[in-house]
């Protein structure tokens, strides 16, 4: 019992919810892509692990090797990410939907090796450090403000705000534009895109424009998931990250945006809580059983209400 309440103690600390809160909202807002991909326009994009190493390494980079501003590096690395996407896009949105997935998938490989081989520039399997200078300036003057309101001291604090007033901003973007006609042309292509060409549409260019937007989404969520580990390097960026997205969408429901945080957070909550339980178990079982857990909630989802916790059955129409 006293192990259990040792635990129990850890588990309701601080740290523990600003930690799993602040991966919880970068997979929330690397998710937002996937979701305008997936659940918005029927293209199954699983290289988007890539697209978000992209938007990390060029802000890195940008700020060590070329003495940039963050605030200007910010914006151009984006776009990098944003022109990755269309470069990938160019020849994959060609192919059917199994082997646009396998396109992708390479496409974010190749971008992982490249970094890994990198040298000195891109800093190898060691990464970039020091990029996060000014955050780390902006951080402390937060903690300032927010101790003096009674917020509280906690390092991981400002981030942890920034995070979440980041995917909000992005959620009530994406919300308005998913009703405007752009929106809607892309829901007519999820559902039948041969009836959107006979209309006149460019399916083609609509597709690449989303896969486009995606990138930059996944770059946003490369700069936050950086400055929480203090560190640009390619295993931060494996096709893992694009999988347990996949989970987290599958979780919130296909097709909603509020859903993408909602899966997030479940997902993100039982990966990092199982932590707190003591188990006889070595350290790399832990992490299967996490891995199990996930599965075991996905399988519950799909059985009980396939269409996710906030998903509508109407949008489960994917043609690819």
């Amino acid at each position: 019992m006293s192990v259990l309440a040792f635990n129990l103690t850890a588990l309701a600390h601080a740290d523990f919810w600003l930690g799993a809160g602040i991966i919880a909202g970068v997979y929330s807002i690397f998710t937002l892509g996937l979701q305008m991909n997936v659940g918005f326009t029927g293209i199954f994009n699983f290289g988007q692990a890539g697209f978000m190493a992209i938007g990390a390494y060029a802000m890195a980079i940008l700020i060590l090797r070329f003495h940039w501003s963050p605030w200007a590096a910010l914006p151009v690395a984006t776009l990098c990410a944003m022109l990755a996407g269309l470069i990938v896009g160019i020849p994959a949105l060609r192919l059917s939907p199994d082997y646009l997935a396998m396109a992708t998938i390479a496409g974010a490989q190749i971008i992982q090796i490249v970094a890994q081989n990198g040298g000195t520039f891109t800093g190898g399997n060691n990464g970039l450090l020091g990029f996060d200078a000014e955050w780390q300036n902006i951080q402390l003057w937060m903690l300032g403000k927010l101790g003096k309101v009674g917020l509280g001291t906690q390092y991981a604090l400002p981030l942890f705000l920034v995070t979440w007033a980041t995917f909000l901003v992005l959620l009530g973007g994406l919300t308005v534009v998913q009703r405007t006609p752009w929106g809607r042309v892309l829901r007519a292509i999820r559902e039948e895109e041969d009836a959107v060409a006979a209309l006149g549409k460019n399916v083609f260019a609509y597709k690449l424009q989303s896969l486009a937007l995606a990138a930059a989404l996944g770059a946003v969520a490369g700069y936050l998931l950086s400055l929480n580990i203090s560190l640009v390097y390619p295993q931060a960026f494996s096709a893992d990250f694009t999988f347990i997205g996949f989970a987290g969408l599958v979780l919130g429901g296909v097709g909603s945006y509020a859903g993408v945080a909602l899966g997030s957070l479940l997902l993100w909550f039982v990966l990092e809580g199982v932590r707190f339980v003591e188990l006889p178990l070595a350290a790399d079982k832990v992490a299967a059983l996490q891995l199990l857990l996930v599965g075991l909630i996905l399988v519950l989802v799909m059985v009980l209400r396939p269409q996710g916790i906030l998903g509508k059955r109407e949008e489960m129409v994917i043609r690819g």
